[in-house]
C-alpha cells in the first residue's frame, strides 16, 4: 500500500479578494475589503497592489477600526496608470495589501480632555473618518476643502454641525473658497489638536495660519499626499 502526501498549498495572507467598489461620485469611489485578518490603528495607511501588476500604491485607510471591512478611498486620475485600474476591479478579484505604515494618529491620552480639528483636502478626509468612526466620544470638527459640493463624501455620516465644507467651485458648502478662509475667521480653543491631511499647498498655507494664530507645532500633526 501507498500513501501519498498531499503537498500543504501556502496562500499568501498579502492578497485580499475585493467586497465592493462603492462609487460616491464619478471620479471619486472606495474599494471595500474583508478586514478579517488585518488589524490597525486610525489613522494609519497601507500600500495597495493589484494581482499581476508590478506597481502599488499607498491609500489612507478609510474605514474605522471595528468595521467589518477594510476601505479606502482612491479619487480616480483618467490619464494615471493605477487609480483607473482599480475603478475596474470587480467583487472576488485580488488585491496585495501591505501595512499598515505610518504615525498618523490620535493620542488616545488627550481624547477626552481636548478638541480636535480635522483640515483636509480633496481625499485627505480618509483619515479622519477613520478616526471619528474609531472614536465616537471625539469632540471634534471637519473642516473640508473641495472644488464642489458633492465631493463632500459620505457627508451624512458626520454630525451636521461639526462638518464645514468649502467649496471653490459652487456656493454648497458653508464656506465659498479655500478652507483656509474658513481658518483665518475662526477662533480655535488653544488646547486644540489639529490634523492636517491632503496636498502639500494647503498643508503648509494652514500651517503658517495656525503658527500666527498661537499654536505650538507639537500641537499640529500633518500627514501631506502630493
Amino acid at each position: 500500500m501507498s500513501i501519498e502526501v498531499m503537498q500543504a498549498i501556502k496562500i499568501d495572507e498579502s492578497f485580499y479578494k475585493v467586497k465592493e467598489v462603492r462609487r460616491l461620485t464619478d471620479e471619486t469611489f472606495s474599494l471595500r475589503l474583508p478586514k478579517s485578518r488585518f488589524a490597525f490603528k486610525a489613522g494609519q495607511h497601507i500600500s495597495l497592489g493589484i494581482q499581476g501588476d508590478y506597481q502599488s500604491r499607498e491609500y489612507s485607510i478609510y474605514s474605522g477600526e471595528n468595521d467589518e471591512h477594510l476601505e479606502v478611498l482612491v479619487k480616480e486620475v483618467k490619464e494615471g496608470y493605477f487609480s483607473p485600474k482599480l475603478s475596474h476591479l470587480k467583487p472576488g478579484d485580488l488585491v496585495e495589501v501591505n501595512g499598515p505604515f505610518g504615525k498618523f494618529r490620535i493620542d488616545e491620552k488627550k481624547i477626552n480632555d481636548h478638541k480636535f480639528v480635522f483640515i483636509a483636502s480633496g481625499t485627505g478626509i480618509a483619515p479622519f473618518r477613520s478616526m471619528v468612526r474609531t472614536y465616537p466620544q471625539l469632540d471634534y470638527q471637519i473642516v473640508h476643502g473641495v472644488r464642489y459640493g458633492h465631493e463632500a463624501y459620505d457627508k451624512e455620516e458626520y454630525d451636521a454641525e461639526r462638518h464645514i465644507l468649502c467649496t471653490t467651485g459652487d456656493k454648497t458648502g458653508q464656506v465659498h473658497g479655500r478652507l483656509t478662509k474658513y481658518l483665518k475667521k475662526t477662533t480655535f480653543d488653544k488646547t486644540t489638536q489639529f490634523y492636517l491631511c491632503g496636498n502639500s499647498n494647503m498643508i503648509f498655507d494652514a500651517l503658517e495660519l495656525l503658527k500666527n494664530k498661537g499654536f505650538d507645532r507639537d500641537q499640529v500633526h500633518c500627514e501631506v499626499y502630493f
